[in-house]
């Protein structure tokens, strides 16, 4: 059991039977009455976002939920094909289940696949990951205004803002989070 003074962003936990995870958390304190927490609850099994409010002494459950370390083998019509790496089962998750993810994902990335009730509900991308850059227009010269940027796009398909100076065939470091350009690699 989790209560209020447990949860942050990313928290999994079950209402009302359902995983939910915390995207964004808000502990109150008004004046008169007693303290409550703001959530915004994303569930797992749809994707849909809800806002809920906490009393601050109301505890909720863990959800049964095991994370298992899976690679990526291939992308087809079904879906994504994932290899469980101690087992080496394979599973293929459905397309609307890995959702914008999939602009990060390249084959043999290895990934968190997380699963409830034996049903997979959601794919963990590490932080950053390398990508190489498939199309990029050439930087113009003097166009060197602080912070200029302009669209590149990835080996996947994701676009990205990059630098004047980053070239066409680059590896960079993506956050998977923001989708923001870190550095070259």
């Amino acid at each position: 059991m989790y209560t209020t003074s447990n949860f942050r962003n990313g928290l999994k936990i079950l209402v009302d039977g359902i995983p939910y995870e915390i995207t964004y958390f808000q502990h109150v304190k008004p004046g008169k009455g007693g303290a409550f927490v703001r959530t915004k609850l994303m569930n797992l099994l749809n994707q849909s976002v809800v806002e809920k409010t906490f009393r601050a002494t109301e505890r909720v459950e863990r959800p049964d939920i095991q994370e298992c370390s899976m690679q990526l083998l291939y992308a087809s019509d079904d879906g994504f094909h994932f290899m469980d790496i101690n087992t080496y089962e394979q599973i293929v998750v459905p397309a609307s289940t890995v959702g914008d993810r999939r602009l990060y994902l390249k084959e043999n990335e290895v990934v968190k696949v997380l699963l409830f009730n034996q049903k997979v509900v959601s794919i963990e991308l590490p932080s950053f990951v390398i990508l190489a850059i498939a199309q990029c227009d050439p930087g113009v010269r003097g166009d060197t205004v602080s912070g200029a940027t302009k669209p590149a796009i990835m080996e996947t398909g994701a676009v990205v803002q990059v630098p004047l100076f980053v070239n066409e065939k680059d590896h960079l470091k993506i956050d998977t989070r923001t989708g923001e350009y870190i550095e070259r690699a």
